[in-house]
Order: structure tokens, then C-alpha cells, then sequence
């Protein structure tokens, strides 16, 4: 169960779902921001399908405020995870997630990752500055060894992390989109770049677990290329109004399946007319 595990951690993070800059972004990567405001705070229960059986094994917040990053306005991102005792027993996760994107479109200014995932704690960091229209980035990483990594990285075309491409992601105009529609989702840690995209599937409803609530929803499938094959590994439910809030997400794991679920949401920017009643 523990490669399972590991495996679930590698793909479940990035999608619920994350930046240094000159004081204006370049606007070729940024996106007008619709969806949420200050003080918003999202929170996630996170099972694993364990031989035909469901079994809540953690849970997940994200929080944003407005703040500062190196004297520009930023929203302030932070993504918590953590294993509960039936995970702790088999592996061990503690993970933290930190993001600045500018006010002014959301283009990303810093990512950090901090990941204690079963014994080993590693450090993911990207700075992101844009001369001449380009997307350059300064990846520095910490391995579980303490062993240190720095590179720098170019690209004509915009790259994220694991939460600007969120933040970007919540701002789609789906009225524009129709269904097998692909957007380009280029993704970076401080390693490499992610050939990854997603598919527009439609709409469809979703009850939250445990609760009385139903939304209309829009679902997109989130895909990786390797090995030369394309394969889908998350499809996610977003609120079908302005807000644009995750509140499922199904992962296909080539050892069987898992899911995470909204529990609870408080300072959403605009109403929830997605809401069915």
C-alpha cells in the first residue's frame, strides 16, 4: 500500500489544487481574476479507494489573502495537506504549499513547496521574471538528502505551478469552451516541465458528501503526456457560477482510484448560484 500511496500524493496535490518578478508581470501570463477575493478559505477530505473499500485517509485547506511581494500587491496562496492516523500508520504526509500571483492578473511571482512525504522532506522553489515577453524561471531545490539544485530556465510561452495554474484555471470563461475543447496547462517544479492539459468535458451535478448541498457543476479532465501516450489522470467539478470552486475530484491511479470532496467554504467572492435547491 505504501508505492500506492506515494503515487496518490504525487497526483492528487498538484490539482487541488503555487513565484520572484520585476514589479510588472508581463500580461502575455496573466488572466483577469473573477473568482475569488480575500479571505477566502476552501477545505477537502481526501479517501482512497482501498480494496473496494473507501477510507478517508486526509484532509486539505487553501486559504488566500491579499498581500505584498517584494513591494507589489499579491494574493497570497497557502495549501495545507495532511495524512490522518490510518495514513500516518502506512505514510506519512505533511505537506505546504505557498503562492504569490500578482493582484493585477494573477501572473505568477513565487512558488514554494515543503513536502514531508513517508520519511523523506524535500523543498521545491520557482522565481518567475519575464524579459523580452518570455517566461524565465529560477528553480532551486532541497532534496531529502539536503543536497542543493539551482537552474535557470527560459520558455517563449507562459509556464506555471502546481497554484497559479489553479488560480488561472478558476478565471476559464466556459461559455467559450465547448465539449473536448483542450487548453494547454504547462506545469514546472524545480525540476522539469510537464507536458499537461485539460479537456473540457460538459456539465453535470454533484452532491456534497455528508450534506443537503447540489451544484451544477463544469467538469475537466486533466491529462499528462508519457511515453508518448496521453493519460488522464484527474477529472475535477467546479462550480457552474463565477466562483468557479473545486468541489470534487476523481484521480484514475494505475493502482485503482481515489477522491477528494469540498467539506466546507467560507469568504467566497461572489454568490452560489451554481447551488441547486
Amino acid at each position: 500500500m505504501t508505492t500506492h500511496i506515494k503515487q496518490l500524493v504525487k497526483w492528487c496535490l498538484p490539482l487541488l489544487l503555487l513565484l520572484l518578478a520585476p514589479a510588472n508581470a508581463s500580461a502575455q501570463c496573466g488572466i483577469e481574476n473573477k473568482a475569488f477575493g480575500n479571505g477566502e478559505f476552501l477545505t477537502y477530505d481526501l479517501y482512497f479507494n482501498w480494496k473496494f473499500v473507501w477510507i478517508k485517509v486526509g484532509s486539505a485547506s487553501m486559504s488566500t489573502v491579499t498581500s505584498t511581494f517584494r513591494g507589489q500587491p499579491a494574493y497570497r496562496s497557502s495549501l495545507t495537506t495532511r495524512g490522518n492516523n490510518k495514513l500516518d500508520g502506512v505514510f506519512v504526509m505533511r505537506d505546504t504549499l505557498l503562492s504569490y500571483c500578482s493582484t493585477t492578473d494573477l501572473s505568477p511571482l513565487y512558488f514554494r513547496k515543503g513536502a514531508l512525504e513517508g520519511s523523506r522532506y524535500y523543498v521545491d522553489e520557482l522565481w518567475y521574471t519575464y524579459p523580452r515577453n518570455h517566461c524565465r524561471l529560477r528553480m532551486h531545490r532541497i532534496d531529502a538528502d539536503g543536497e542543493q539544485h539551482w537552474q535557470d530556465k527560459e520558455y517563449a510561452d507562459c509556464v506555471y505551478d502546481m497554484m497559479s495554474i489553479f488560480l488561472r484555471a478558476r478565471n476559464f470563461d466556459a461559455s467559450k469552451l465547448k465539449v473536448g475543447d483542450i487548453i494547454p496547462m504547462p506545469i514546472s517544479d524545480a525540476r522539469s516541465l510537464t507536458n499537461s492539459w485539460l479537456t473540457y468535458k460538459g456539465k453535470d451535478t454533484f452532491k456534497v458528501e455528508g450534506s443537503n448541498e447540489k451544484f451544477r457543476c463544469l467538469v475537466f479532465s486533466f491529462y499528462e503526456r508519457e511515453d508518448g501516450k496521453a493519460h488522464e489522470l484527474i477529472r475535477f467539478y467546479i462550480t457552474d457560477d463565477l466562483n468557479h470552486i473545486p468541489v470534487r475530484l476523481d484521480m484514475f491511479l494505475s493502482f485503482g482510484s481515489a477522491k477528494v470532496f469540498l467539506k466546507g467554504y467560507k469568504g467566497i467572492r461572489g454568490p452560489m448560484t451554481s447551488k441547486i435547491k
